[in-house]
Parts: C-alpha cells; sequence; structure tokens
C-alpha cells in the first residue's frame, strides 16, 4: 500500500512518530542549518548540530544520517537530509528538496511513521514547496514488489508521512493533489516494472483501460482486425513477430468548460527484440522498459482527470511487441501508414518510430490544438545527454514550453534542434523515406524528423525522448528507485496546465 500523507500544525514537541525528518544545507564552512533542524535540535537539547559534525555530515545532495534520539525527544530517530548548496538568495531550489525528502524516505525502512519539517526550508512553506516535499516522501517509499516472496514482518518504506506547516487546513488542497500525482507516477512505475510475460499488448491495452474506466474516462480499443481496418500498417508490421497481436488504445477525458484540446501519444512497445535486427543479449532484459511513454500518458490523461481540469484530452496509445519471427517485418520492407505515406524499412529495431507513425497520424484526425508525444525513442538520447535528461523536440514554441514545464517539475529536459540537413538521412529511393538513417549522426534528432512527416502543417506539437531517464538502471537517488521512474507524468501534468492557464 503506498504511504498515507497529512498535515499537522501541532508543535513539534506534541508529536510522536517513527522518526522525523530535518534538512540541512552544504556551506563552504561546513553545515547551514534550517528552521526544522533548529527546531530538532533546541527539542534535544542543543545536541543535533554537533552530533552531525561529529560524524561528518556535509549536508550533500542525496546525503541522509540518522541519529537516534536516545529518549530526549518524541522521536526515536532524526533522519537529516542533505540540500545541496543553497541559492544566491540563501533559498534552496523545490527539486532539492523534493530529492531530500525522497531521500530520506528511502534511508527509513522499518519505520512506519514519519513526521517531516522539510516544508519549512526557505520560509514558510507554500504549494511548491509542499508539493516538493509530499511528491518527493511517497515517491521515495515506492516500491515493487509484486514478483517477490517477502517475509510478513520484514521492513517496509514508511506507511505514513506528516508534514508540520503554519496551517494544516490550507494545506489539504496541496496535498491532494500530491497524492493524486505520486499515485499517476506510482501506476507509471508499476506497469514499467512489469515483466513482459504479463505485460504484453492485450494486457497493456486492457490495464490501461481499467485505470481509464475508473478515472471516468472513453476508452477505446483496436485489435489486430479493427487495426487492418484502420490502415494502421506501422503498428501492424512491428507487431506481426509476435503470437501476441497488437493493440491500439484510446483513453478520451472531456473537461468541464474546456476551451483547449490536447492529443497524448505515447510508444507502447511492450517488449523489444530489435525484430530480426536484433539487439545484442546483454542488458536486453531492459526492453521490458520500452512501453514507458504508453504508461506516462495512460496515467496522465487519468491524472487530468481526477485533478478535473478545464481541459480535453485524448491519449492515443500505439501497443506491439517486436520479436523475430518468420512473420516479422522485414528490412527492404515498405509500410503504408494510416495517413498514406510509404516508409522503407532499414532496421527493424527502430520501430518505435514505426508504430507512432501511426498513433500520431490518427491523433492528428481529432484536430487537437497541441499534441505532446513521449517515448523511449533512441539510443542516441543517451548519448547525447545521459540517463536523466530527456531531449525534446517539436515545435519550438511547444517544445521550450515542455522543458519549462520540466524545470518546474524536477525531471530534467533539453531542448534540441530539428536540423533540416538531418532530413536527408531519411530519402530512400523506393519509398517517401526510410525508418532509420544508415550513418547513426544525429540519431535522435533524424528519429524526430521521421515523426514530422506525420504532424500536420500548424499543429504545434512536442516529441520527449526518454529514452534513459524512463528507466533507472543505476542505484537509487534521491526520490528515484531503480527501475521504472514514472518520467515524464509531471511533465505532461504541468505543461498542460501551462497551456490552458
Amino acid at each position: 500500500m503506498p504511504p498515507t500523507i497529512s498535515a499537522t500544525d501541532r508543535p513539534l514537541e506534541k508529536l510522536s512518530a517513527d522518526a522525523v525528518v530535518v534538512g540541512v544545507g552544504k556551506g563552504p564552512d561546513g553545515l547551514l542549518t534550517t528552521p526544522g533542524a533548529d527546531a530538532v535540535d533546541r527539542l534535544l537539547g542543543g545536541k543535533l548540530l554537533a552530533a552531525l559534525a561529529d560524524l561528518g555530515a556535509r549536508g550533500g545532495e542525496d546525503e541522509v544520517t540518522r541519529l537516534p534520539t536516545f529518549g530526549q525527544g518524541p522521536f526515536p530517530v532524526v533522519a537529516v537530509a542533505g540540500l545541496g548548496a543553497p541559492q544566491a538568495d540563501g533559498g534552496y531550489p523545490a527539486e532539492a528538496v523534493r530529492r531530500a525528502s525522497g531521500a530520506a524516505s528511502r534511508a527509513l525502512v522499518g519505520r512506519a511513521s514519519v513526521v517531516s519539517l522539510l516544508a519549512a526550508v526557505g520560509g514558510p512553506p507554500d504549494a511548491e514547496r509542499l508539493h516538493a516535499v509530499g511528491e518527493g516522501a511517497l515517491l521515495g517509499a515506492y516500491e515493487f514488489t509484486t514478483y517477490k516472496n517477502l517475509p510478513s514482518d520484514r521492513p517496509t518504506p514508511p506507511s505514513s508521512v506528516e508534514l508540520v506547516v503554519p496551517d494544516a487546513g490550507a494545506a489539504k488542497a496541496a496535498l491532494a493533489r500530491v497524492r493524486a500525482v505520486a499515485d499517476a507516477v506510482a501506476l507509471t512505475r508499476d506497469l514499467v516494472n512489469t515483466p513482459p510475460n504479463d505485460l504484453y499488448p492485450a494486457e497493456l491495452a486492457a490495464r490501461g483501460a481499467a485505470a481509464g474506466k475508473k478515472a471516468g474516462l472513453s476508452v477505446e480499443i483496436l485489435d489486430e482486425a479493427a487495426l487492418t481496418a484502420g490502415g494502421y500498417g506501422g503498428i501492424l508490421a512491428v507487431g506481426g513477430g509476435s503470437t501476441r497481436g497488437p493493440r491500439l488504445l484510446r483513453l478520451t477525458y472531456k473537461g468541464r468548460r474546456a476551451s483547449t484540446s490536447v492529443a497524448l501519444v505515447g510508444k507502447g512497445i511492450t517488449f523489444d527484440s530489435g525484430g530480426i535486427s536484433i539487439k545484442p543479449a546483454a542488458k536486453m532484459e531492459d526492453m521490458k522498459s520500452d512501453m514507458a511513454g504508453a504508461a506516462a500518458v495512460i496515467a496522465t490523461v487519468c491524472l487530468v482527470a481526477e485533478l478535473g481540469l478545464a481541459v480535453d484530452v485524448t491519449a492515443t496509445v500505439p501497443i506491439a511487441e517486436n520479436l523475430p519471427s518468420g512473420s516479422a517485418y522485414r528490412p527492404a520492407d515498405v509500410v503504408t501508414f494510416r495517413n498514406g505515406k510509404k516508409a522503407e524499412i532499414t532496421n527493424t529495431d527502430a520501430e518505435g518510430r514505426v508504430v507512432l507513425a501511426d498513433a500520431i497520424a490518427r491523433a492528428a484526425e481529432d484536430s487537437p490544438d497541441y499534441l505532446l508525444e513521449t517515448s523511449t525513442l533512441t539510443g542516441a538520447q543517451t548519448v547525447a545527454l545521459g540517463a536523466r535528461t530527456s531531449g525534446v523536440m517539436g515545435s519550438d514554441d511547444l517544445r521550450d514550453a515542455v522543458v519549462a514545464a520540466s524545470v518546474r517539475s524536477g525531471e530534467p529536459m533539453w531542448a534540441m534542434p530539428l536540423p533540416p540537413e538531418l532530413r536527408r538521412g531519411l530519402d530512400s529511393p523506393t519509398a517517401d523515406f526510410v525508418n532509420a538513417n544508415a550513418d547513426r549522426l544525429g540519431g535522435m534528432l533524424v528519429a524526430g524528423h521521421f515523426l514530422a512527416e506525420f504532424v500536420p502543417a500548424g499543429l504545434p506539437w512536442a516529441h520527449i525522448d526518454v529514452a534513459g531517464p524512463a528507466y533507472n538502471t543505476g542505484s537509487p537517488w534521491g526520490y528515484t528507485t531503480k527501475g521504472g521512474t514514472g518520467v515524464p507524468v509531471r511533465t505532461l501534468l504541468a505543461t498542460i496546465e501551462a497551456l490552458i492557464a
């Protein structure tokens, strides 16, 4: 069960929990204290900060120091989370607070109830800081144990988090939003972490449909027959190598008093072997995450519905399993897409853009005001930007709006160009274009050019390549656990809210 989250304005000495969380900063001459740390220090007779210095705490990001109180306070343990260096104004960015809150949750396994004083970092808590502390605490406590046989008495992450604020009543709305966002991110993580033998195309479509119906959305699923009748040649080609046929899922939310419509598209390759252009065996198991874009847009449209935003949103989700077999699509095949364009296949491992082409074409038929698409599209994204920063391409204004939203959300992104000379890498002697350039230079940008072929002129659009950020293969950090991360749900939400503001 996910942790509960609440707010309290009771005095610190009248609270009780299994642990209390405070923050400290990193200064040039040692630790920088915060109001929460000062309050606990006073409660413990002025011993907290001295003990931290003796233990060598530095206040750096992702650093958590746990200390016993030896019965001198209402909490048996104090968890001191590092905030890193402060900004020029002496405060700390929301993302630093979010990461500190998440790191504390991860460090407090075995402590059921937690009181957090992080909301007061940088001054009286506003909605942004409440969101940061709450999201960090809940996402840091996430775990995926569906496939583990675990003892019932094992240590677990915190099950309740209470934030100390000046006015608990005023914090209720912010914490309701925190709960909704954290649940959407957790849904995305759960889907990404599920193994492909249990999350095949029909099952992902069914789980997405169930989430959509729970949120009150209109649901449509196209099977192979409907895809054939609808001319979805890209989805059918990629899914043709598997005995588990492809699907197209559509989830629609109609907001009250909506005057803006947004199309969401997310790549749903439930497993990507590369097809006939097969991938190396090493790390192929990570390709269960190739449906992270699909999971994110499913969760986002459900989140928009839960928040009751005044916007119309439709998620169009192409879902397939890319396997080699006698029925798999081949290099040199020519695929005809829903909008009538044709691509010569030069690499069956560049399959994401092939299914997205059909989905973008279908989404554009609804005449949305904006189109946002996200996918684990290219290994070139990680070469260019690493494992934590997504690349964003598309119409300049919408691309830049997405990047700005990512800053507010704490999901790092970088605006990328679509240099016109790279479009020549898609030229084909046989069809309208090829699906992959041969020389691999600018691979992420060439993929963006391919997707652009299916966006109607005049439609603002943005593509978010989350190949690295959507799945953490390294150690946990901040509020990011190993495996599915939930990127870019929070950025998609922040972008949509900005578009309708």
